[in-house]
């Protein structure tokens, strides 16, 4: 609105006001094109994947998604890499267990609607962790709930009241399928089954059985089913 009323006025042309739209939806850095309408189009911000990008990428795309004012959220990173960030971005926070970067460019708002993140067991903490971590950045409020595998099921059943009032449950285990299908015959909250490529089961490269309605992403992918849940969680919330 602004570009368009400094037209109008006649203080700036058209082809003035179209670069600098242009501009505003796309920085490109040569290795890499960063969507920075991506949050207007579709509420959800540009994250880093970082696997297969040197330090030196890692800390550019943070520096430019930092000059165009949105928060930074970048996957899979490892210790090395966040040393590295952090030595260029101070206020860069390394989140462990998730094996995450964020940088808080500008205040979030408080988490909304409800997010549960199961897990099977602990050594399916990594994953879930990225998932909640994930849901969080993107606006949701996250409960956790781990270790409640099908090997003890008052487990899971004490945790019942948190995931039948979650708008959406996010459940992490190992590759047999046991602990979704579980959860998916006790509640009526769409779940997001996430796959881990830990555990005795037989993970057919994946494949597993869950009970009806259970949506499934690819194996270890915590950042996608994170998305998923939180995108879940917007509806019903005002625009």
């Amino acid at each position: 609105k602004q570009l368009l009323d400094e037209v109008a006025a006649g203080r700036l042309s058209a082809d003035a006001a179209a670069l600098q739209l242009g501009q505003a939806s796309e920085r490109g850095l040569g290795f890499a094109r960063l969507d920075t309408d991506r949050p207007r189009r579709t509420g959800l911000p540009e994250v880093i994947y970082c696997p297969g990008k040197t330090p030196e990428q890692v800390i550019k795309i943070i520096g430019s998604l930092r000059g165009a004012g949105q928060n930074i959220l970048a996957t899979r990173a490892t210790p090395e890499l966040a040393r590295l960030v952090q030595a260029a971005h101070a206020d860069a926070v390394h989140h462990e267990a998730a094996r995450c970067l964020t940088v808080e460019v500008k205040a979030r708002p408080p988490g909304v609607g409800s997010v549960a993140v199961v897990t099977a067991g602990t050594a399916d903490l990594p994953v879930a962790e990225e998932a909640a971590l994930t849901a969080e950045w993107m606006g949701a409020r996250v409960e956790r709930i781990f270790d409640v595998g099908v090997a003890g099921l008052h487990r899971v059943l004490r945790h019942l009241d948190v995931l039948r009032s979650a708008r959406a449950v996010v459940v992490v285990a190992g590759m047999e399928g046991a602990l979704p299908s579980v959860v998916g015959g006790l509640i009526d909250r769409p779940i997001v089954a996430v796959p881990t490529s830990v555990g005795y089961g037989m993970n057919l490269g994946g494949v597993a059985a869950c009970a009806a309605g259970i949506a499934v992403v690819n194996v270890d992918n915590g950042f996608g089913a994170g998305v998923a849940a939180a995108k879940i969680n917007r509806v019903g919330e005002p625009a």
